[in-house]
């Protein structure tokens, strides 16, 4: 499956990567940009212009592209096609969560059906194959993050917990989105080990400090920057705003981020990352405190996105996005065959059904506030893969099977 997988997921990088090669592009690359900055010895900084140390991301994927540049070159072909294959990498080494957390969940029949529904996922191949950006590897993390936080319900030494704690830190780092899942995981696991009676105080409280301690260095260099707390990421005034100021022909504005408006950019430049990001979120909040219906009927337009692709079929937006009517028809047919095996899943096992409702339930909420774009929920696809896989199997039982 792994090879499978990665095989095509190369393929697709040798017949794309050059779309990576176009100058603006890079020059609007804001992991790239960071990482090259790091690469050339200015630091954690310049993601959108030359302007200095940056959180606007958070750091373990441009640290990533950094030694990628330093290896192979700063924007050179071989540095492209490296950090692309490395996701195809991530993407492939993906199918080893999806194939345990499938068999332990719903049986080995299951298994091989979600190991190789991710091995050839539309999905999982495009954005492993031309997607420099931290997805492939979050993805992978938070499908391992799942299936360890369910392992701990029977682990009696710390030390498990103490790894699950260094890689949800990790996690963390790499794409503060996933502390929306991992803690409620934790605290399910710690429930579930107090209805059998087993110890868990010591356990949650040492996997808490090494989150913590892993997350602390990066928040301090934060406070020391800019003079104000930032434990993640400062972006999230920009993507509030950029969401929400009463546009709705297309599910984001993008014409008002610094890197499609020149006014932007340069107030951007001008006032320094901090209090850019403030300003957008105030002017945000505002907004959305003026039209609160707006606002909630946006969300509730994000919400059926996410899960369906469809945002409009008005020519307009089609025109802007013509892939949406076959992205519709996947998206949808592996929602409701998620929704399916989540269903039969209460009917089998209530408790695991509730791991995996917290996942699909909570990962999409930020993006319904601020604003969706087709790859934000894609870490999501592998717990969407398992459950769609078990409901295919059901389905599919032996006439036998189905009789018993």
């Amino acid at each position: 499956m792994i090879l499978v997988g990665l095989a095509i997921r190369v393929a697709v990088t040798h017949f794309l990567y050059h779309e990576w090669m176009d100058p603006f592009v890079l020059e609007h690359w804001a992991f790239g940009r960071i990482g090259r900055s790091i690469a050339m010895g200015h630091g954690f900084g310049n993601p959108l212009a030359d302007s200095g140390p940056s959180a606007l991301l958070p750091p373990v994927y441009p640290y990533i592209l950094a030694a990628v540049f330093k290896v192979f070159g700063i924007y050179t072909k071989a540095s492209i096609i490296a950090a692309l294959v490395l996701n195809g990498v991530f993407s492939a080494m993906t199918c080893v969560p999806v194939f345990f957390l499938a068999k332990k969940s719903f049986g080995g029949r299951a298994a091989k059906w979600a190991g190789w529904g991710w091995a050839l996922s539309p999905y999982g191949i495009y954005y492993g194959g031309d997607w420099a950006w931290s997805t492939c590897l979050v993805t992978l993390l938070l499908c391992c993050l799942f299936l360890w936080a369910w392992d701990l319900e029977d682990s009696e030494s710390i030390w498990p917990w103490l790894g699950f704690g260094l890689l949800s830190g990790l996690a963390a780092l790499t794409e503060p989105s996933v502390l929306s899942v991992l803690p409620l995981l934790g605290l399910w696991t710690c429930y579930r080990r107090v209805r059998t009676r087993r110890r868990w105080v010591l356990h949650a409280a040492a996997t808490a400090v090494i989150v913590c301690l892993v997350l602390l260095p990066w928040g301090i260099r934060n406070e020391w920057l800019f003079h104000k707390v930032i434990p993640m990421r400062s972006g999230l005034g920009l993507e509030l705003y950029i969401g929400n100021n009463g546009y709705s022909t297309h599910w984001v504005n993008r014409d008002l981020h610094p890197n499609h408006n020149a006014a932007e950019q340069s107030e951007y430049e001008r006032v320094g990352e901090i209090a850019y990001m403030e300003h957008k979120r105030a002017q945000a909040v505002d907004y959305i405190r003026a039209h609160p219906g707006w606002f909630a009927w946006m969300t509730v337009r994000r919400f059926i996105y996410l899960w369906t692709g469809y945002w409009s079929f008005d020519r307009g937006y089609l025109a802007m996005e013509p892939l949406d009517p076959p992205n519709i028809f996947a998206c949808t047919t592996l929602t409701l065959l998620a929704l399916t095996g989540l269903w039969r899943c209460f009917q089998q096992n209530r408790d695991l059904a509730v791991r995996y409702a917290m996942v699909l339930a909570f990962y999409p909420l930020i993006y319904c506030i601020t604003h969706p774009e087709t790859y934000y929920t894609r870490p999501l696809d592998p717990i969407v893969n398992v459950l769609a896989a078990f409901a295919a199997v059901s389905f599919f039982r032996p006439k036998r099977e189905r009789a018993l």
